[in-house]
């Protein structure tokens, strides 16, 4: 036990509360004492007020010790609110303003799925790429249109993200590093990001490096996930290749992300892969499993690693019981709270 964590809740939309809460639930079973302030944001928010993320709220969030994110979005056909009002201004404001430049992404192949047995994570920078919002329009709304989106790619930004990988490679079993990007199309960032990888590789003599085109990592992600040890990738990529990582290996109920910031000048931020799905809000219908798996992201960076790996334990030993297909979203969180 490291003392009481200070923990900034924000549940968000649809499905998002209940998965937040049977987390809380869980990491108090575990014995990890929180402190939890609910932070009322996402769509419904903003259908009300208006409110996305000031910057006072955002100066409230700073000084978390960790952000816990439900989901957030709209149900789907709701057209009131404008394409990229909340990705932009809610989630992608908190990666870059709070410098989470790490997107972790662990996966493991439940039984049954795919990538039954596998054990492999993602590592996809989180502040640059096509999410930087370099781009405009020219001519809008004319016959003789353009619209451009450019990938910012730093040596920065980019060795930063390679060196966590390795370092995270290097200290897992396997000892393996993939790189994937498209490195024959797009020759300048492309480059950029394979120089590096060659470069900083000479610092982790034991570490394997590989590396695959993006279209190919698709299909090896389906055919051969258990190839796979750490891949590291640029945003957009990352963003695309962990959602098919999630599909093969039991589906987005069971994908959790961290949002790190190794250097702790600001929160990170935890949330499950999974959207609002508000067609099932309401209803206890909702596997919880990807936020209490993110839950325990949040427990390692805090420094609670025995909690974090006995939660992480029950997770995988309660995923191969047949009960766990049927039981409901707070039979889920009891479940594993009492087994530990």
């Amino acid at each position: 036990m490291s003392g009481t964590h200070n923990i900034a809740v924000i549940g968000g939309d649809g499905i998002g509360p209940e998965v937040t809460a049977e987390t809380i639930k869980v990491i108090r079973a575990a014995g990890v004492q929180l402190n939890t302030k609910e932070f009322d944001l996402g769509a419904a928010r903003y259908q009300r007020d208006g409110e996305v993320l000031s910057d006072d709220t955002l100066a409230e969030l700073r000084g978390f010790d960790a952000i816990l994110l439900g989901a957030i979005g709209p149900a789907i056909g709701d057209t009131s609110i404008p394409p990229g009002t909340l990705e932009r201004g809610l989630l992608l404001r908190m990666r870059f303003d709070l410098d989470t430049y790490i997107n972790l992404r662990p996966f493991f192949g439940v039984p049954g799925s795919i990538a039954e047995g596998c054990d492999f994570v993602v590592i996809r920078e989180n502040t640059e790429g096509t999410y930087a919002g370099e781009g405009g329009f020219l001519r809008k709304g004319t016959p003789h249109e353009v619209a451009t989106q450019g990938s910012v790619n730093t040596r920065f930004g980019v060795e930063r993200c390679v060196r966590f990988a390795f370092e995270l490679a290097n200290s897992r079993p396997a000892k393996k590093l993939t790189l994937v990007h498209k490195t024959n199309v797009l020759t300048f960032s492309g480059d950029l990001w394979q120089r590096t990888v060659n470069e900083v590789a000479a610092e982790y003599p034991s570490v394997a490096i590989d590396y695959n085109h993006i279209d190919a990592a698709c299909i090896y992600m389906v055919e051969q996930p258990g190839r796979y040890d750490v891949i590291v990738t640029d945003n957009l990529f990352g963003d695309i290749l962990t959602d098919l990582a999630g599909a093969v290996s039991g589906g987005i109920g069971f994908a959790s992300s961290a949002n790190l910031n190794p250097d702790r000048t600001g929160p990170s931020v935890f949330e499950p892969v999974h959207g609002a799905a508000h067609d099932i809000a309401g209803q206890n219908k909702a596997n919880p499993l990807a936020a209490i798996s993110s839950g325990a992201l949040m427990l390692r960076h805090l420094g609670e690693d025995d909690a974090a790996s006995r939660i992480e334990a029950v997770i995988r030993e309660f995923a191969q019981d047949p009960a766990a297909q049927t039981a409901s979203t707070i039979e889920i969180g009891d479940a594993i709270s009492g087994r530990l």
